[in-house]
């Protein structure tokens, strides 16, 4: 390559990064989906979104912003990506969630972390509204399918069944824990 590939090269990575950066800043309906490049518009740097592209297609599609996590991530909750998540042999995990309460406020970064540490693709969770000015009707009944008394009570659900409901507050290890617990090994 030459000095000016080279730049042109330099300056694709640094544009590419700067639009994931602003992207993920982005309001959820402000975001547009990726467009294929011109035929106009393929140059060397063509290359790094046509691998871009490929790593999105093989990872899943959730309408949720993801809040946390690569391989297990954590979602602000939809009924569609839940209902499909319901569908997969993957461990739900339910965090009920109100805006006004201090212990949801210090216990989410808490399950953030515990989200970004996990390895495994076998792990979904969701951060569900309950009884704030977010709260849906289908985050409604999701708390009343589950019985759930009040804000950052946790539920884990198994091929459709439940195999956990905690309302007391947890650190990023005890997350680590129960997750790992309900994993196959």
């Amino acid at each position: 390559m030459n000095k000016t590939s080279l730049i042109v090269a330099g300056v694709a990575v640094i544009a590419v990064a700067i639009f994931i950066a602003v992207r993920k800043d982005a309001p959820e309906d402000a975001m547009m989906e990726k467009e294929s490049p011109s035929p106009e518009a393929m140059t060397e740097e063509s290359p790094v979104v046509m691998e871009d592209k490929k790593e999105d297609a093989m990872m899943e599609k959730y309408a949720g912003t993801v809040l946390a996590g690569t391989s297990a991530q954590l979602l602000d909750f939809k009924k569609a990506d839940y209902d499909a998540a319901l569908k997969t042999d993957k461990l739900v995990v339910l965090y009920f969630y109100a805006n006004w309460c201090p212990i949801c406020k210090a216990e989410v970064p808490l399950l953030e972390e515990a989200f970004n540490q996990l390895k495994t693709d076998k792990v979904i969770g969701f951060r569900v509204n309950y009884k704030d000015d977010q709260t849906d009707k289908d985050e409604e009944a999701l708390a009343k399918q589950f019985g759930v008394p009040y804000q950052h009570t946790k539920v884990f659900v198994k091929n459709g069944e439940r195999v956990l409901k905690s309302p007391e507050g947890w650190d990023t290890n005890r997350y680590l824990k129960e997750i790992n617990a309900q994993l196959p090994k």
